[in-house]
């Protein structure tokens, strides 16, 4: 049986993405998106939750306000950020390596007046 990871066949991860708290708003209203990414970028690393939320901010937000979900390329401060349901500080934050089967979710904690 033939490996899909060899021979320059661009293989992926599949990861779950929630939005909740109110940030669904920016993404369609949707609060679940499944997103398909590299298993490795082109310097041969595991893709980052940094790289996934520039992905997310490039090919999966339709709301033009970027700046209520990333402030100066990471998360804003006021979102909550779970890795399979352990808080992102535990995990390495940003530079948490994606794996097959990932549930990132992120909590709005902030609330207008």
């Amino acid at each position: 049986m033939a490996d899909s990871t060899n021979g320059g066949a661009a293989a992926t991860i599949s990861i779950t993405v929630e939005f909740t708290g109110g940030l669904e708003i920016l993404f369609s209203n949707e609060r679940k998106h499944t997103i398909t990414l590299p298993a490795r970028l082109e310097d041969a690393s595991q893709p980052t939750i940094s790289y996934l939320l520039k992905h997310l901010v490039d090919n999966v937000m339709k709301d033009d306000r970027k700046e209520l979900f990333i402030m100066e390329d990471n998360v804003r401060p006021g979102i909550l950020v779970l890795i399979n349901d352990a808080d992102w500080e535990l995990e390495g934050e940003e530079n948490y390596e994606l794996q097959q089967g990932d549930n990132i979710v992120f909590v709005s904690t902030l609330h207008g007046g």
